[in-house]
């Protein structure tokens, strides 16, 4: 079982993190760090994930707020129309 660095616990605030395994939760795991995380969360977070794990969770979680996305957008060189955190798309009812 892989454990989060105790600098990181805050960043977990809703679970109990001496419980929680970051392998088994990537997606929660990549997209609270690049919400909430500093440079240190940063370098951890690459050191445990792959950057396609990373780019993929900057697609398509729809959680990022639109500042986290355009910034981690330019860090990743990715299009903002490839962002769904960044698009409006609304499904009609």
């Amino acid at each position: 079982m892989n454990i989060l660095p105790e600098n990181l616990n805050t960043l977990f605030w809703d679970i109990n993190v001496q419980n929680f395994d970051p392998a088994d939760y990537p997606e929660y795991t990549i997209s609270r760090i690049l919400e909430y995380g500093d440079e240190n969360a940063f370098a951890w977070l690459k050191a445990n994930f792959s950057e396609n794990q990373i780019a993929r969770v900057i697609k398509t979680n729809k959680q990022l707020s639109k500042k986290s996305s355009n910034f981690w957008a330019i860090v990743y060189k990715i299009p903002a129309n490839e962002i769904a955190s960044l698009t409006n798309n609304v499904s009609a009812v």
